[in-house]
């Protein structure tokens, strides 16, 4: 697996466009898909009005009176913080952008070859049409591979240098239009419509144009909205009663003091959060459809894995060499590497290797010219060689006592037993033989890949649960489930089974997350709340699924939900510490406005003078230095929100006791003291 660089948000290739882009958001069409900001915005418009009407010679707006200059810095610090919010968003969009400009330059006209002998341009290949590609020739568009077998280049699509193999049949039959064939000839059936290639849909989701508010986000925003309302309303009751209490507040700073409580700082991250993680699966060569599919990785609570090539390497590996009574262990390992030296399986070398260790030379076919290598085959289930008289076979078991049956032999009592044992242990037995004679088993264990323990043990202590889903019978899959760690397996898989399996977990309440690359999985993918596609998979598979793996790596189930949960997190801890830092930022304007209201003490001191708890200068150095600080933090968690706040594997509770000690109680200290330094500025050194 390999994770695309991440690049300074700072370079000037991102920061540049960005600023540009946050001026443009500006307008107000843009800007009221965000209500928090669009009442900022408006805020600001009206402060701007009221700075025009005082420099020409005009009272405030409201009463008051505070100088044009106040005013106008107030005005200006709201427009930056718009404009600070805006800088968020596009700086999140300008990798996308920059992704899709690198997507959109491999895009070039190409003429393609139809098998019927006529040519067509690939902006105009339909659905169904069959064309021919040869070496060195890129792929014209998005299809299946429907004869021949070639070496295709993908690193424009997946950042990986070393070709793959496409071929007819299987699972790795889908080519990408655009990508380029190395050697050999296929045939591909286009499976894409006119302008809705996979190149053409990758670069939409990365450049933010198919992007979709999830519910969770569409939530938060409504209980932000909500938020900003009941501000606005007790904003706008503080107004007689500051004509009441004989207070002369302007509407500017009454509006100074609505930006300061409503929820701007996770208003103006929101949507950076939801786009950074997004772009944070693009940097692990994975597209997401949806961001619903993003957030719906962080609410699994079921995982279920592919045996081959997820929780095992994929290629089972020969263990051990068990002869017959009679039989020496040299011996069947020679017999055993010898009908093995032209299978160039991963399990057949791993047999030659295996030999080796006995002391035995890696023989060569070629040297012997009457060698005659007898290929596996589905009907037979064995191979073998045959030379010098002498008849080598290696397969399964009861394939191979049949053969030797036929050979005039008979199989001795002690092979049914080694075959049951090796079954029962999880392992795939392989009997030899020589002529008529049983000479012994080759033990193939599945290999559990490095780490898996553990990694289920993390997923475990987020809470949720694995399954293992193979099509080995239940005795293996027992084993392989027991040494991996995973939580259930369901063995004898059917596409049927894994459906049945998500629907009764869906229908408990509960988040389901799948892998899968072949036609049969398409329909598990689909109903799947999280489906990962293979994009070395069928096209049946691709369009089922709601996320692309670019790297066609099965393991990466693990890091998708990873991600998600890390987007979640982040989420949550912005919104706890904007919370908490609007709390903060009440103590620092509402009482200094108010400060000499009830003034009955020497100095003029009053009793709402107990909760101005920062001391604060005056109510203009108090205004003054809350809507910076409010201003100024929106770029400060830029990077976080982007990043992403750290993910580790625990508990709900734990994971709330965190938020509430780090941002909860980081967004009232940092406000305080920002705040109180800005004050200390603005105050001692400007004279505000």
């Amino acid at each position: 697996m390999t994770e695309r660089a991440q690049r300074s948000i700072f370079e000037r290739e991102f920061l540049a466009p960005a600023l540009v882009g946050s001026l443009e958001k500006l307008d107000p069409r843009v800007q009221i898909r965000n209500p928090v900001m669009f009442v900022v915005e408006i805020g600001a418009l009206i402060t701007t009005s009221a700075w025009v009407i005082q420099i020409f010679g005009g009272r405030p707006l409201g009463g008051g009176h505070e100088p044009a200059w106040f005013t106008f810095t107030v005005a200006i610090w709201l427009w930056l913080t718009v404009v600070f919010a805006n800088l968020a968003e596009a700086v999140a969009e300008g990798r996308g952008k920059a992704q899709a400009a690198s997507l959109r330059a491999m895009r070039t006209e190409t003429t393609a070859r139809l098998r019927d002998g006529g040519e067509k341009p690939a902006s105009e290949l339909t659905r169904g049409d069959v064309v021919v590609i040869d070496a060195g020739e890129l792929i014209p568009g998005d299809g299946t591979v429907i004869e021949g077998i070639a070496s295709v280049d993908e690193s424009a699509i997946t950042g990986e240098s070393a070709p793959v193999i496409r071929e007819a049949g299987g699972d790795r039959s889908a080519v990408t239009g655009g990508t380029r064939v190395l050697s050999d000839r296929i045939v591909v059936e286009i499976t894409q419509e006119p302008g809705r290639s996979f190149l053409d849909r990758m670069i939409a989701l990365v450049e933010g144009a198919e992007r979709r508010k999830t519910p969770n986000e569409i939530a938060l925003g409504i209980l932000l909205a909500a938020l900003t309302l009941i501000f606005l309303v007790v904003i706008v009751a503080l107004r007689p009663f500051a004509i009441y209490s004989g207070t002369a507040v302007s509407v500017t700073t009454l509006i100074a003091l609505l930006v300061a409580l409503i929820p701007t700082t996770i208003g103006a991250l929101l949507s950076a959060i939801g786009i950074a993680g997004m772009d944070r699966l693009v940097r692990r060569n994975v597209l997401a459809l949806s961001g619903r599919a993003v957030e719906a990785s962080g609410d699994v609570d079921v995982l279920l894995l592919d045996k081959t090539g997820t929780i095992t390497l994929g290629n089972r590996q020969a263990s051990a060499f068990i002869p017959m009574p009679g039989v020496s262990e040299a011996e069947l390992a020679e017999a055993a590497q010898m009908s093995s030296l032209a299978d160039e399986t991963p399990e057949g070398r791993s047999i030659v290797v295996l030999a080796k260790q006995y002391g035995l030379r890696e023989h060569e076919l070629g040297g012997k010219p009457r060698a005659r290598f007898v290929p596996f085959t589905a009907q037979t289930r064995m191979s073998g060689v045959d030379m010098d008289g002498t008849r080598l076979r290696k397969g399964a078991g009861d394939a191979i006592i049949q053969w030797v049956a036929v050979e005039g032999g008979h199989a001795p009592p002690q092979l049914s037993a080694e075959l049951d044992r090796i079954g029962r242990e999880g392992g795939t037995p392989l009997a030899v033989a020589r002529d008529s004679q049983v000479l012994g088993v080759i033990y193939l264990k599945d290999v559990i890949k490095e780490g898996m323990r553990q990694r289920f043990d993390q997923l475990r202590a987020m809470g949720i649960r694995t399954v293992m889903v193979t099509g080995d019978n239940r005795l293996t899959a027992a084993k392989i489930a027991a040494e991996s760690g995973v939580d259930d397996f369901l063995a004898e898989a059917t596409p049927e089974a894994k459906l049945a399996l998500i629907r009764e977990q869906q229908a408990g309440g509960r988040l389901i997350a799948m892998t899968g690359d072949g036609t049969n999985d398409a329909p598990a993918l689909a109903q799947a709340d999280v489906g990962v596609t293979m994009n070395s998979g069928t096209q049946a598979a691709r369009e089922a699924g709601n996320m692309v793996d670019l790297d066609s790596n099965p393991t990466k189930l693990i890091e998708i939900v990873e991600v998600g949960k890390q987007l979640l997190i982040t989420r949550g801890a912005l919104t706890t510490f904007s919370i908490a830092n609007d709390v903060a930022k009440y103590f620092a304007i509402l009482p200094a406005i108010f400060v000499a209201t009830y003034a009955t003490h020497p100095g003029g001191k009053g009793p709402l003078d107990a909760l101005n708890l920062m001391s604060l200068g005056t109510p203009r150095s108090a205004i003054i230095s809350a809507i910076v600080f409010n201003a100024v933090i929106i770029p400060l968690l830029v990077p976080l929100a982007l990043r992403g706040v750290r993910y580790r594997p625990i508990g709900a509770t734990a994971l709330l006791r965190r938020n509430l000690m780090i941002y909860g109680v980081g967004g009232l200290i940092a406000p305080f003291a920002g705040i109180k330094l800005l004050d200390l500025l603005v105050h001692g050194v400007l004279g505000a």
